[in-house]
């Protein structure tokens, strides 16, 4: 199998999947770390992928979604984007819609109390 038909697998496969460097509960950049503490902090279940354990994932995700850093945020599939724009996203309640629209679960609650300490 190959690195494009393993990533298509993953993000087909879950619902939410996060490309980092490390992974959820030890995030090794800041930026993937912002992205996940988003995710964890709205119980958001996702699937992580720690590119740093993969050199060929690691190229292969940009490869894939001609994005050229990570983290990369996927839903359903879909690119959402890295971290401005999930953090953008966030703040602007598009995420929560988003995750409205594609029947991913998440605390609403949680996802008020971000924007709301980053008012």
């Amino acid at each position: 199998m190959t690195t494009a038909d393993q990533i298509k697998e993953t993000v087909t496969g879950n619902d939410v999947v996060l490309f980092m460097k490390g992974t959820k509960s030890m995030p090794q950049c800041g930026f993937s770390s912002r992205v996940a503490g988003v995710l964890n902090f709205m119980g958001v279940e996702f699937a992580d992928v720690n590119v740093l354990a993969d050199e060929n994932m690691r190229q292969g995700i940009k490869d894939y979604s001609d994005w050229p850093t990570v983290p990369q945020l996927y839903v359903k599939g879909e690119f959402v984007g890295g971290c401005d724009i999930v953090t953008e996203m966030t703040l602007s309640g598009e995420l929560d819609t988003l995750f409205t629209d594609n029947g991913v679960t998440y605390d609403k609650e949680a996802a008020d109390k971000i924007r709301e300490a980053n008012a």
